[in-house]
Formats: C-alpha cells, sequence, structure tokens
C-alpha cells in the first residue's frame, strides 16, 4: 500500500523526539546487565508497508517498525532463551503509544505485565522493569496519534537469553521419512527432501493416489540428539488443521512438544522446548480434501548434526552505489550494447500476436534513448494465436524483447529504468525480472518474476507492480494499480519507475513516490512462500495482444514505440 506522508505537526514531533534522545541518553545500563534483543527474531500484530518488526531491534536509528492504525497492537522478541530483564529501552517515531504495557513471557501465550501506564509520552523512555522469560513485547492499547504505533528501537536489557549462534538452523539438508510422497503432473517428485532444502519454491506433499487421508506425517532426521527450540512451517494451501510437532531417540518412540486444532496454515512459528534425534509434524486432519503439503519444514536449536546451509544474500549497502546502467548513448540506428543486453527472438507467451525478432525492431535514436518498436508486419513461417483483425494465424505483428540472463544477474538492490510507454489498444510495455533459474531449467512461476512495470495501451492512465510466485501467480498475483497525480497519461511523458528489492521485501516507487510495498513476513504469513531471495535478470519488451491487454483494433496505430531513456541497479 502508498505510505501516507505524516503532518508537519507528526514530523516536529519527530525532530523533537529525537534531540530529546539526543541531548538526554537513557540512564546508562547497569554493569551485570547486556543488550539481550539486538538481532533476535522479532513480530509484531501488523505491518505498515515495508516497516518491519525486525526493523526495531536492528540496533539502526534509520529504521522502524510501524503498525496498522488500530488498537491494540504490540511487537514482540524472541530472546531466545529464558532471560532476567531489567530495563527496556523505547525509542518512539510521531506516532507513540499513550496507553501501553511491558509483557515478558515464557511462551508467547501467556503473559506477565512489567510495566503499564497511561500516560506515555513518546520520545526515548528506559524503562527499569523486574522480571523473567524468554519473550517481551509491547503491548499498545491507545495511540496517540490517528496513525499507528511506531518505533524506532525496542530494546531489552538484562542477564541471561542465548548468544546469536546458539540456536540455529538443524534440519538443512538433513535425510527426511514421510507417510507418502507426490509425484504427478501437479506435484512432481514432491518428496520429503524438498522441505529440508532451504527452497521456498519446492515442497512435499503427500501422494495423490494414497495420502490424502488422515494421519499423514513427515519427519526429519537430525543426526545426533539436539535441543528442539522453533520449529517453521511454511505451508502450501493443502494444510494441517489439528497437528503435533513430535520428537524421538529413535525414529519409532514419539513425544509431543506443540499440539493443535486450530491450525491456520501460511507460515507458523511454533516456540518449542524438547530433545530428540528425530523431529515430525503429525497431521491428524486435514483443512481442505486434499493431503498435507510443506514448502519449507525447518527446525532450530542446538546439538545434532547441522549441515551448514549456503549463505542468505547480503543487503544493498546503505546508501546503494550504482553497479550496473545502459544511458542508451550512441548513434541513431545504433543496436542495444550486446555486452549488456540481449535479443530474445519468438512468439511471447500469453497468447500474445507479435513475434519478437532479433533486435531488428530495437536501435538507439541518437538522442539518448533506447527505441523498442512494435510493427504490424506478417512473419512469414511463425504462428500465433488467431489475429482478429485479419483471421490469421500466422504472426501478423512484429516487436522487441530483450534481457540480461547472459550478461547481468543479481540479488537484491534498486532497479530503476525512465521509460515512456506507447498507447493503443492490444499494445503492452513492460519492465520487469524473472528468477535466473528460469534459464536453467525451472518452470514459471517457480522461478518468480518481479514486474515492475506494466500499463495496458488501452488504459494508459494506469500502471501494475506485480510479483509471482508457485503460490500467487498470474491473477492471482500480489499487487497493485496505481495512477498519475490529475489522472494524467503515462503515454505523454518519460516516467521513472522503480523496486528497492532487499531481504526484508520489496517497495515500489513511481516518480520518487511510493505506490505499493511487499513485507516479506506478511506475504508469508498471509499468501505463501517469499521466493525472491535468489538471482534475477531484468526484461525489457513492449508486447501486443495476449490475454491481458485484449487484441488490437483498427484504431492501434503502428509503428508504435517504448522509449527508455535509462537502466539502473544499485547496490
Amino acid at each position: 500500500m502508498q505510505t501516507l506522508p505524516r503532518r508537519f505537526g507528526l514530523l516536529f514531533a519527530v525532530a523533537v523526539s529525537l534531540l530529546a534522545f539526543i541531548a538526554l541518553p537513557a540512564p546508562s545500563a547497569q554493569a551485570a546487565e547486556v543488550l539481550l534483543s539486538q538481532g533476535k527474531p522479532a513480530t509484531a500484530s501488523s505491518t505498515e508497508g515495508v516497516f518491519s518488526a525486525r526493523s526495531a531491534v536492528d540496533g539502526d536509528l534509520g529504521t522502524r517498525w510501524s503498525s496498522a492504525f488500530a488498537d491494540p497492537q504490540w511487537i514482540q522478541v524472541d530472546l531466545g532463551a529464558r532471560a532476567e530483564i531489567s530495563r527496556v529501552a523505547l525509542t518512539w517515531e510521531a506516532a507513540y503509544a499513550t496507553s501501553f504495557r511491558i509483557e515478558v513471557s515464557n511462551d508467547a501465550q501467556t503473559w506477565t505485565v512489567l510495566h503499564q501506564t497511561a500516560t506515555g509520552a513518546g520520545g526515548a523512555q528506559s524503562l527499569s522493569v523486574s522480571g523473567a522469560g524468554r519473550y517481551v513485547r509491547m503491548y499498545g492499547t491507545q495511540r496517540a496519534t490517528a496513525y499507528g504505533y511506531s518505533l524506532w528501537e525496542f530494546q531489552v536489557y538484562g542477564t541471561g537469553g542465548s548468544g546469536a549462534d546458539t540456536s540455529r538452523l538443524l534440519s538443512y539438508g538433513r535425510t527426511g521419512a514421510a507417510s507418502s510422497s507426490q509425484s504427478d503432473q501437479n506435484c512432481w517428485e514432491c518428496t520429503p527432501a524438498r522441505a529440508f532444502d532451504r527452497d521456498p519454491a519446492s515442497r512435499w506433499a503427500t501422494s495423490s493416489t494414497t495420502g490424502w487421508t488422515d494421519p499423514g506425517w513427515i519427519s526429519v532426521d537430525l543426526g545426533t540428539t539436539a535441543q528442539i527450540d522453533k520449529v517453521v512451517l511454511q505451508w502450501d494451501p493443502a494444510y494441517a488443521k489439528s497437528f503435533q510437532i513430535q520428537v524421538s531417540p529413535n525414529g519409532a518412540d514419539w513425544a509431543p512438544i506443540f499440539s493443535t486444532t486450530s491450525g491456520t496454515g501460511f507460515k507458523q512459528t511454533l516456540n518449542v522446548s524438547g530433545t530428540g534425534r528425530y523431529v515430525r509434524m503429525y497431521g491428524t486432519e486435514r483443512a481442505t480434501p486434499y493431503g498435507y503439503s510443506l514448502w519449507e519444514f525447518q527446525v532450530y536449536g542446538t546439538g545434532g548434526d547441522p549441515v551448514p546451509a549456503p549463505p542468505l544474500p547480503s543487503d544493498p549497502a546503505n546508501p546503494p552505489r550504482l553497479v550496473w546502467s545502459d544511458e542508451f548513448g550512441g548513434a541513431a540506428g545504433g543496436k542495444p550494447d550486446a555486452t549488456k543486453w540481449r535479443a530474445d527472438p519468438g512468439t511471447g507467451p500469453n497468447n500474445e500476436l507479435e513475434y519478437y525478432t532479433d533486435h531488428r525492431n530495437a536501435a538507439l535514436d541518437g538522442s539518448g534513448h533506447l527505441v523498442m518498436e512494435a510493427r504490424k508486419e506478417v512473419t512469414a513461417g511463425s504462428s500465433c494465436p488467431r489475429d482478429p483483425l485479419s483471421g490469421s494465424t500466422t504472426c501478423q505483428y512484429t516487436s522487441a524483447r530483450m534481457n540480461t540472463g547472459a550478461t547481468f544477474q543479481f540479488t537484491y538492490g534498486r532497479v530503476e529504468a525512465r521509460i515512456k510507454v506507447p498507447k493503443g489498444n492490444g499494445l503492452w510495455p513492460a519492465f520487469w525480472m524473472m528468477g535466473a533459474d528460469f534459464l536453467t531449467g525451472r518452470p514459471w512461476p517457480y522461478n518468480g518474476e518481479v514486474d515492475i512495470m506494466e500499463v495496458l495501451g488501452k488504459d494508459v492512465k494506469t500502471s501494475y507492480s506485480t510479483v509471482h510466485a508457485p503460490a500467487y501467480n498470474g491473477g492471482g498475483g500480489i499487487g497493485a494499480p496505481y495512477t498519475l497525480p490529475g489522472n494524467a497519461d503515462f503515454s505523454d511523458d518519460f516516467h521513472t519507475w522503480a523496486a528497492d528489492w532487499n531481504s526484508g521485501g520489496i517497495t515500489y516507487s513511481l516518480d520518487g513516490r511510493t505506490v505499493f510495498s511487499l513485507d516479506k513476513d506478511q506475504v508469508e504469513q498471509t499468501r505463501g512462500p517469499w521466493i525472491f531471495d535468489h538471482p534475477h535478470y531484468m526484461i525489457l519488451n513492449l508486447a501486443v495482444g495476449g490475454d491481458w491487454p485484449g487484441p488490437t483494433d483498427a484504431g492501434t496505430p503502428f509503428p508504435s514505440k517504448m522509449l527508455v531513456d535509462y537502466v539502473r541497479v544499485f547496490q
């Protein structure tokens, strides 16, 4: 959603709060206490855009958590182990709480109040408290403004807790077993190993011929005995309404460490405590007529015989630096830089009507622009869906499509292009990214697709930004339409589309204005697995016809031109 600007008064309050924080720092921590919360897992009742819970425990006063505009709301941090809590420091954004509680819990279910106030003043607060537990939360019951709750930092001090490296992923690459496995056209080789590969686009599922029954289970062998403290389940829509998490010393004798009859599906993070070599999800009641299916089954704790997982990609620098660009300089008639772009000739997907040529429809204009041109011309020997105007199934149009798949692939960054789109029924200009594993055989949408700009020629007052993944794609992709100020036409001038992409999600902007944000945690908890944390490549194309834009008509202008001023990537 679009992040609304704060009122001037609130901005002034932010400045006052931060000045107070700088001028009057919180009392120094006692000698025995240490900061327990920084970098630990954090969750919240809700998130506004990209302002996720993790941003309040990252030690960075330039990032924050923000909630929905409603009461009550909360943010909590998992310290990893039971700790003695001596102080909680809150650094509020202008959207602060007048009434809130600081609470502690051993299981994130039953809470004890350590501090309570109905006269919160915002700013920087250092609260001396006394209590013990693994989880600490700020529970807000009354907002001071019409906005939500927002914290630059939520810091918990005390003694005990767990070190940053005590609890780790134990299940990656370990041997799995299951009651059954599916392997057909709907889920090919959906074996137990797929749930333990830390690949959110592959999954395990019970057999469609023998396994859509109760009970159904999947287990993992951790190699040796381990102390289990967390299990993360990323469910396919075929999830368990009733299930247990069980542990075993030998893979035969099982003891439950978690049980529910009200499973919610999607992503479930279960804080548990148990000891065993084997861990199992044992489903006793399916939520759908189908079986049980998990994209990911992750077990965390200490001990075991963990296989080191590949390192996760690094976020872009702050501020990011330019790492790749094409400004499209050069003489008129010159072709796109072959060290940066390769033509992608052939017919298009989605029942499109064009034939993409080998750069014959792409050229520089001598004024710093790339021109991608759609023409009404027949490609002999080609095959396209029937053209409504001519009735022919030979492709009646040509156009341009090119990508950086062979020259430049990257993970995370700010991806930006300045483009002028054409107008006319059936035209479909786009700037987008595909997961690079598409080039090595992984089919769409399992590779992931990130659409930065799509405009339909029949409605050049609206642009779209969308992501596609196995659990949400096509018409079910996660995205949003947006317009220009004054409802102007996109085809009248150049506009700059950008996607800021990192480990926490994607923020889309138009001409510097945020138009849509995707928070990774929120997507995983409400729509399905987030599959975009791996290399992608960029694509520019101008399609003609197709399922979404519809066909051309007698009034569609040909040739039609999509002009690209530049494409840049910052990391």
